[in-house]
């Protein structure tokens, strides 16, 4: 991989960790669908515990309880890291914060570390895997 190839996959990727904040603060969790891989290797964990097995636990769980729980998040990064490993597969790690809006307009604050397997797909970049932790309130 040349080092403009690798500048084309970080610009790239990292562009796609922008619009997934975008999306999810404009649509709301349902949009995290949009960046997750549709396919049966893709997985999510937190906190040291498998949450998603793969896509489909994923789109039942934000489909039928999720966007139930939450009218709106307002998401941001920091801190993002791209490290790219071939021209289809690279790496994501940044520092995130949201401010959560339940329906009865009760909000929560958190932030934690993401990390992340980006694949190129057919359809841009999509997470193949992911893991997120919380910071713990002090």
């Amino acid at each position: 991989m040349t080092f403009n190839q690798s500048t084309e996959i970080k610009d790239s990727v990292e562009e796609m960790v922008k619009l997934i904040a975008e999306d999810i603060s404009h649509d709301g969790p349902i949009a995290w669908l949009r960046y997750f891989e549709n396919s049966p290797q893709f997985f999510m964990a937190s906190e040291g515990q498998l949450v998603f097995s793969n896509n489909d636990s994923a789109t039942t769980f934000i489909k039928n309880i999720l966007i139930k729980q939450i009218r709106k998040i307002d998401l941001d990064w920091s801190n993002i890291r791209i490290d790219p490993f071939t021209s289809n597969f690279a790496s994501i790690a940044a520092t995130w914060h949201e401010e959560i809006t339940d329906f009865t307009d009760k909000k929560i604050s958190q932030g934690g570390y993401f990390t992340a397997i980006a694949e190129k797909t057919i359809h841009g970049w999509k997470l193949r895997n992911a893991h997120w932790s919380v910071l713990k309130s002090k």
